[in-house]
């Protein structure tokens, strides 16, 4: 008897309701990715370097310091950071020599210091991951050596290369990637500060540059055939690298991928012809030693980073700061790295569909955005942070950190009426720095993240000072005792004073009458949205000062700040590596930007401060110089605050919320290869998926039940018709 239509679609709806009866409708993943040991995360903007020497962006070294292993890292959980070895033995202790070449002592004075030398050795027995770069055949020889365009018909990926092979680390790989800081065609970014630094590198980099021009476009530069006079191989595993006077920053650059090692064979192997044509290169495929490996790379997609097999091993850390412990973040002590066999980046352009997802458990942590601050967090009344109700109930963690960065906005010293170090135009830039009521901009754009700075330096940076002691005197009193008191932003009729005093009553010159005019250059990427610009405007007003706002494109503004042609700016400065020297600099009158060329964008030229910052920037902050250098830092720091080159703007803060069954999570400022120490509970978070993502039936079931309503008087005349027609 063939079946009614009643009765199909009966059918058709009973059928609907069990394939919706799993929360798998849901799941974003493929199927066969349940249950696997993997760390879901995702990434807004697409990396444009993953080259060790060229990749300077925290997009890019999100991927980056998974793959690639410099010679030391930053030890997991201790603070202040710490440097640790990595490939090496030992962190290397420089060894000091004069103008003759004779040893110093350790304590020498820096006046005498000529060369610094650093001898690092390379721990044996360390692979790179496999690799086609590595494949040879049974002479010994390349497999792929000889590729051409025709050869590499039907390649697209690195995948498709049917043998890979792997090696040895050596103290050779560390010393080719240094000759390519050099390279004329891959424009290191710190090429040029380098170069002032380790003797030879200015000299290669002219060598190389000749021997650019002399071969075609795109021919392989082998760097083996160019000396470099300051780096010296000592044997397999040890190399040494002169550097000229004292520099102990040095030590953190060799925690950054541009020191991290690249072997001649991967170099070779990505500059066969055809191969750039197809993304076959170092900055699309990483060669590394590090845990993790890059196995798919789709930018506008998802990047897919797995567990190396050839990974050399290290242990989960045993110590850390006090409260460790009791955060559980001790309890994978001595246990074998990485956790995860594999990391997932999705990119997700908005934040709403991140964030939803986060919430359904299919991302494992996440950032938290304007428009989902208040579903997060809550302030009390002290101003602390605290989870709200519904993110507790589902075990989210909270975990924040205030980062290594300072933005601020600059005076141009050059500039005639906001510029220089006398009397009137230093008030009146005290003036402003009091006016620009900087918790109030942190409270209303960034949801109070962030804490007003006192000086360049952040938290976490040696120099950087709690309390009454770190406040800053000319746009703070301070209100209770000093160790309970807090920070008070002086009254606007403080500002109103000092700017009658700079010559310029109720914002009109005292001479002429003429109302005082200031002029501030940015771009969409500072202070250039409509609201932040019209409430920035009104703080001026409060001084009864004009603010003209000149928005620009970046390469413009660039241009300007390098011309001068500017009075007052907007920048932020994100620590390379944390110590004082790396935000001093940025005030130092070597590095004016008109005169130098340098990254003083402000072009401060104080005598004192250089003074003082000559003699801080090549000190220790350990050991027996350490009081000494923080009281230099004290003097500088109370000199920056009176001659106020910048209105000292803020420190952002970082909250990161983490589901329950991700361990190990603590915020990192400096260290950027964490993805190791990460761990999954899997059968925790398939629960949690499961509970959080069930579905809603009733929905369906009652429309299929509307449904069947509406279509059961047509199905039961269409019934009786056929009836009627079999008996006639």
């Amino acid at each position: 008897m063939r079946p009614t239509p009643l009765f199909r679609l009966a059918r058709l709806s009973v059928l609907l309701l069990l394939a919706a009866c799993g929360s798998e409708q849901n799941d974003p993943y493929p199927e066969a990715e349940r249950g696997q040991n993997i760390l879901y995360s995702a990434f807004t903007e697409r990396p444009k370097h993953l080259d060790p020497v060229q990749s300077y962006t925290e997009d890019e070294i999100t991927f980056t310091a998974q793959i690639y292993e410099p010679p030391l890292q930053y030890h997991y959980l201790k603070r202040p950071y710490t440097l640790v070895p990595s490939t090496v033995e030992t962190v290397p202790t420089p060894r000091f020599y004069d103008a003759a070449g004779r040893e110093l002592p350790a304590d020498a004075p820096i006046g005498t210091i000529a060369d610094s030398v650093y001898e690092i050795r390379v721990r044996p027995g360390i692979r790179y991951q496999p690799h086609p770069a590595f494949a040879v055949d049974d002479r010994g020889q390349p497999v792929y050596a000889d590729l051409d365009r025709e050869k590499l018909r039907g390649v697209d990926t690195l995948g498709d290369f049917k043998r890979t092979g792997t090696r040895e680390l050596t103290a050779d790989d560390y010393i080719y990637e240094i000759k390519r800081l050099a390279h004329p065609r891959l424009h290191s970014p710190i090429f040029g500060m380098m170069a002032e630094h380790i003797v030879g590198l200015k000299e290669l980099g002219a060598a190389l540059q000749q021997a650019a021009k002399e071969l075609p476009p795109d021919a392989w530069l082998d760097l083996d055939r160019f000396a470099l006079s300051g780096v010296t191989r000592v044997g397999r595993y040890t190399y040494r690298i002169k550097l000229r006077g004292k520099y102990p920053q040095f030590l953190y650059w060799l925690a950054m991928p541009f020191f991290a090692p690249v072997p001649r064979e991967a170099d070779r192997f990505y500059s066969q012809p055809g191969m750039a044509g197809k993304n076959l290169t170092l900055d699309w495929y990483p060669v590394g030693t590090g845990p993790f490996m890059l196995t798919q790379n789709n930018p506008n997609s998802r990047m897919v980073l797995e567990r190396n097999p050839n990974f050399h091993g290290e242990t989960y850390p045993c110590a850390g700061e006090a409260e460790d412990a009791a955060a559980g973040l001790l309890k994978d002590c001595g246990k074998a790295l990485p956790f995860i066999d594999k990391a997932i980046f999705s990119r997700e352009k908005e934040s709403i569909p991140y964030w939803n997802k986060f919430l359904q458990g299919y991302y494992d942590a996440s950032g938290i955005s304007s428009d989902s601050f208040d579903q997060a967090v809550r302030l009390n009344v002290g101003g602390d942070v605290a989870l709200s109700d519904e993110m507790r109930v589902k075990g989210i963690r909270l975990l924040t950190s205030v980062k290594a960065s300072t933005f601020y906005m600059g005076f141009n010293l050059l500039d005639p009426v906001v510029g220089g170090l006398a009397e009137p135009a230093t008030k009146l830039r005290q003036a402003l720095s009091i006016a620009i009521d900087q918790e109030e901009f942190i409270s209303i754009f960034m949801n109070g993240r962030g804490i007003a700075a006192m000086s360049p330096l952040p938290p976490g940076i040696f120099g950087y000072i709690e309390g009454e002691a770190g406040s800053n005197p000319v746009v703070y009193g301070w209100e209770g005792d000093k160790t309970n008191g807090r920070a008070q932003r002086k009254p606007i009729e403080a500002a109103k004073k000092l700017l009658a005093e700079a010559g310029w009553p109720d914002g009109r010159n005292a001479k002429t009458g003429e109302p005082l005019v200031l002029n501030l250059d940015t771009t969409s990427g500072g202070m250039g949205d409509k609201s932040r610009l019209d409430w920035l405007t009104r703080q001026f007003a409060k001084l009864d000062i004009q603010l003209v706002v000149r928005s620009t494109d970046f390469n413009r503004f660039q241009d300007k700040i390098r011309k001068g042609a500017v009075q007052l700016y907007y920048l932020g400065w994100n620590a390379d590596y944390p110590d004082p020297e790396n935000f001093f600099f940025l005030l130092a009158g070597a590095e004016g930007k008109v005169a130098k060329g340098g990254e003083n964008a402000s072009n401060y030229a104080n005598p004192e401060f250089d003074r003082l910052f000559e003699r801080m920037k090549n000190m220790d902050s350990d050991g027996p110089r350490g009081a000494e250098r923080l009281a230099i830092i004290r003097q500088a720091t109370a000199l920056l605050q009176r001659d106020a080159p910048w209105i000292f703007g803020f420190h952002p803060k970082s909250y990161t919320l983490g589901h329950a069954w991700l361990h190990n999570r603590k915020p990192s400022e400096v260290g950027n290869n964490i993805l190791k120490y990460q761990r999954i509970d899997v059968a925790e978070r398939a629960r949690r998926r499961n509970e959080w993502n069930r579905p809603v039936l009733w929905p369906l079931a009652a429309g299929a039940l509307l449904l069947v309503s509406a279509l059961l008087p047509a199905a039961i005349g269409y019934r009786r018709r056929e009836r009627g027609t079999g008996r006639s």
